[in-house]
């Protein structure tokens, strides 16, 4: 058995995840769940990149966006999820520097030690992080809320095979949390999922990402 993170689920976050559409997702992740290898690798063996599908003995089948909606619960309908996960600094607001921006966000700066290019650790994330101070203002709460929705886009939907950091990309959608539920993000996730699926085939490819 393993968990995702070490970020509490505080409450006063919901209001926020849910203008988010990531509620459900959150309840999720504060779960325990087991994840099994074996039989993750069996459907990759059986993932087809030229058609996106899982040849099986009885037929094909996939995952759809159905699948995402009712499992995840997230949107699925809305604008499209782009420009945070590729030229990341071509979307700072006003040309700030992303760390300033992270500071103003977030009220903190993390260490050099901790950073690597534009991403953070887990740990000083979860150590920093972890638990909202009781009797904190309304806007630090939103700052905690902020850290939140970014472990779990970095952690849960959007994973690399590190597994180990956060990105700050995230910046450009966490600084406006009333606007973030207008976003398909049920889109973004399967597309996520179909690419890392797509370059696990590789045989060259030894660890999976995705929203697994």
């Amino acid at each position: 058995m393993r968990r995702q993170q070490g970020m509490r689920l505080d409450d006063r976050y919901v209001p926020y995840l849910q203008m988010a559409g990531l509620y459900h997702l959150a309840k999720l992740n504060d779960r325990w769940f087991q994840l099994d290898e074996t039989l993750v690798s069996a459907f990759v063996e059986r993932w087809r990149p030229e058609t996106h599908t899982f040849h099986m003995p009885f037929g094909e089948c996939t995952i759809t966006l159905q699948d995402v909606a009712y499992q995840l619960g997230l949107p699925v309908d809305g604008r499209y999820v782009s420009g945070c996960l590729s030229e990341f600094h071509i979307y700072i607001q006003g040309g700030r520097p992303a760390w300033v921006w992270f500071q103003e966000l977030l009220g903190v700066i993390p260490p050099p030690s901790q950073v690597q290019k534009y991403a953070v650790n887990c740990s000083w994330f979860q150590e920093t992080f972890g638990e909202c101070p009781e009797g904190a203002d309304e806007e630090t709460v939103r700052r905690y809320a902020r850290a939140y929705i970014m472990m779990l886009l970095d952690t849960q939907l959007f994973a690399d095979k590190s597994g180990n950091r956060i990105h700050i990309r995230w910046l450009p959608y966490v600084a406006r949390l009333e606007e973030m539920g207008t976003y398909s993000w049920g889109s973004a996730a399967l597309a996520w999922l179909y690419r890392c699926m797509c370059r696990v085939a590789n045989r060259h490819v030894v660890k999976l990402a995705g929203p697994l």
